[in-house]
């Protein structure tokens, strides 16, 4: 069975870069898309014909900048994943990147390949299950008002969909499977988003942060999903 070209769409005024990026993602098994402003992103994007799997997003651009294009993005429910470009002595944009739902970050300049090894973790990580049909249960899982399919990545609260970037829904799944047990940072940093945790990286705190506000509290109104300082964090179930 011939392997899938998954679809990436280059997001950076550097024109240089993007050839740069397109030749060797292209060389690499990937179709690759330019824009090279935030509107002319949005207009590919939001188009008919699209179908991206992953978005390379620089944070600045002229017209409207990275940030403005990912929150539009997610604002009209557009969960694919975003790998962002930041200047590398800047860590509030990647900061202000990850709260407004990107999934991974990678300051300039970068090599290639570690742009390469960080989509192709992403892609891991939002590949659909192959799962045999003896274990589609498991894909499902029910708890509170919950409902998460793991094939699809969908989730439900209370029937209402809930936009979940792929790394949140990782995060909330790996917590949702192990109900008042402590899951470590390490684990949901390697499980979850893919990379070993490295010192002062608050990505997992921020997506947490984020999965709060979208799931809502407890019945109670309490935190459904607790930091156990040092540790990691668990889910409260009702």
């Amino acid at each position: 069975m011939n392997e899938i070209t998954r679809s990436i769409l280059v997001v950076d005024d550097d024109l240089y870069l993007c050839q740069l990026l397109t030749e060797y993602l292209t060389t690499n098994g990937f179709s690759v898309n330019e824009a090279y402003d935030g509107l002319s992103a949005l207009r590919m994007i939001r188009s008919p014909e699209s179908a991206f799997d992953l978005m390379i997003l620089d944070v600045m651009m002229p017209i409207m900048d990275g940030f403005q294009v990912l929150k539009e993005m997610r604002t009209s429910g557009l969960t694919f994943p975003v790998i962002m470009l930041t200047a590398k002595g800047e860590p509030d944009d990647r900061i202000a990147g990850l709260e407004l739902g990107a999934d991974d970050y990678l300051g300039k300049p970068f090599e290639p390949r570690e742009l390469l090894a960080r989509i192709q973790a992403v892609m891991r990580r939002v590949e659909p299950s192959h799962e045999s049909e003896a274990d589609r249960d498991a894909e499902i899982l029910i708890l509170d008002d919950l409902e998460l399919n793991a094939k699809t990545y969908q989730a439900l609260s209370r029937k209402r969909t809930l936009s979940l970037t792929p790394a949140e829904f990782r995060i909330l799944w790996l917590l949702a499977v192990n109900p008042g047990a402590i899951v470590s940072r390490e684990a949901l940093f390697r499980q979850a988003l893919g990379r070993e945790e490295s010192p002062f990286d608050r990505s997992l705190d921020i997506h947490i942060s984020r999965l709060r506000k979208k799931i809502g509290p407890a019945a109670n109104g309490s935190d459904r999903l607790k930091s156990i300082r040092g540790e990691g964090y668990l889910y409260v179930q009702a």
